[in-house]
């Protein structure tokens, strides 16, 4: 299953040569795996609530290959690697929507974890059958 999710490039994500500042690649790509989960009926606030658990990052590989400039449009693109017991690996790109060029890829490993002790916990079976 890909999630594709669109972004503009505003003044404030560049930096003082007018470019994406590297790290809001991540910022871009922390968004599109929030509106993943919000697409498919799960908002991180209410399963913080019931079934009090949340996501976290617990491991990052990124890769730069060009540069998106301010006002560009772009798209992130998401897609599920491995799903274990409490991870998820999702495996995304930031692209330019005009040609698809990729800009900027990466796997990020997300650990679910219980809200009140932020300990590991199983991914609930809601969210499981959901994401395939």
């Amino acid at each position: 299953m890909e999630f594709v999710w669109p972004i503009r490039v505003y003044y404030e994500d560049t930096d003082a040569g007018g470019v994406v500042f590297y790290a809001n690649y991540l910022r871009f790509m922390e968004r599109a795996r929030t509106e993943w989960l919000r697409s498919l009926g799960f908002e991180q606030d209410a399963l913080m609530r019931e079934p009090g658990i949340l996501f976290a990052v617990r491991r990052i590989e990124l890769e730069y290959e060009q540069p998106a400039r301010f006002n560009e449009e772009l798209r992130v693109v998401s897609e599920l690697g491995a799903v274990a017991g409490a991870s998820l690996d999702f495996v995304q790109r930031v692209e330019r929507a005009h040609d698809g060029s990729v800009l900027c890829r990466g796997t990020i490993k997300v650990a679910c974890l219980r809200a009140a002790d932020m300990r590991p916990t199983r991914i609930p079976a809601a969210i499981r059958k959901k994401l395939g």
